[in-house]
């Protein structure tokens, strides 16, 4: 596994020319993935993709499992540059290019949990996440899980709305507020929250307010770690 994303081999060294590359065959697989779903995919199904036959794959990939890391790969690609960013910025672009990356590829979600080896891709969007704290003051156990509960709030907003169309988010709450109707003495708390989040026109927020919020708690704690205090300590 770890050499096949690592020093992919440009194809078998014997027999004729090959007419396509592994990374083809990964492409092969993401267009399947994206279309059906990562069940759809199969040696069979990307061998009839690319016109050949089953027993060809193999002389590439090894097995579905392995198909499946570098369709990961290669679907999330790499990170955006940081650019002249500060570390918020950065880490807020880094935060929003990754969920596009998850909803333009909802099979992502499940190929990406669990321990298994990673791609220069996949390796290369931690990268960046863990420069863009450097030299904040932040040691390396803390800079690492910043980026992690970065991807823990993208992935579960991903989730949510995966494979359903814009304004997924105000639909749930549609469906939420349905069942809160009629049973407001049961729910007051709910009721009153809904109400104000309609009359506020503040939906479709939760991927803005929850990036704020932890990048808010970042910031504190790279303030404590140059001693900075507040301009309002507590009494």
């Amino acid at each position: 596994m770890d050499k096949l994303l690592w020093e992919p081999s440009p194809g078998p060294r014997r027999g004729p020319r090959p007419a396509f590359t592994v990374d083809d065959i990964a492409r092969a697989g993401i267009a399947i993935a994206d279309a059906d779903g990562l069940a759809a995919v199969t040696m069979q199904r990307v061998a009839d993709q690319l016109g050949v036959t089953k027993m060809a794959l193999y002389r590439y990939v090894p097995g579905k499992a392995e198909l499946v890391a570098l369709m990961l790969d290669i679907g999330l690609g790499g990170p955006p540059p940081r650019g002249d960013l500060g570390w918020r910025a950065a880490l807020d672009a880094w935060s929003r290019a990754l969920f596009v990356e998850f909803a333009a590829h909802p099979w992502s979600l499940e190929a990406s949990v669990g321990a298994r080896v990673m791609g220069p891709n996949e390796l290369g969007w931690l990268e960046e996440a863990v420069a863009a704290l450097t030299g904040t003051g932040l040691d390396g156990s803390e800079m690492l899980d910043v980026a992690v509960t970065l991807v823990g709030h993208v992935r579960s907003l991903a989730q949510q709305t995966a494979g359903s169309p814009p304004g997924t988010e105000a639909a749930l709450d549609d469906a939420i507020a349905g069942l809160v109707h009629g049973r407001e003495d049961r729910f007051p708390a709910l009721a009153a929250a809904i109400d104000d989040a309609r009359t506020s026109g503040k939906q479709d927020q939760a991927l803005d307010f929850g990036l704020a919020r932890i990048l808010d708690g970042v910031a504190v704690l790279i303030d404590q770690r140059a001693g900075v205090t507040s301009a309002h300590p507590a009494p």
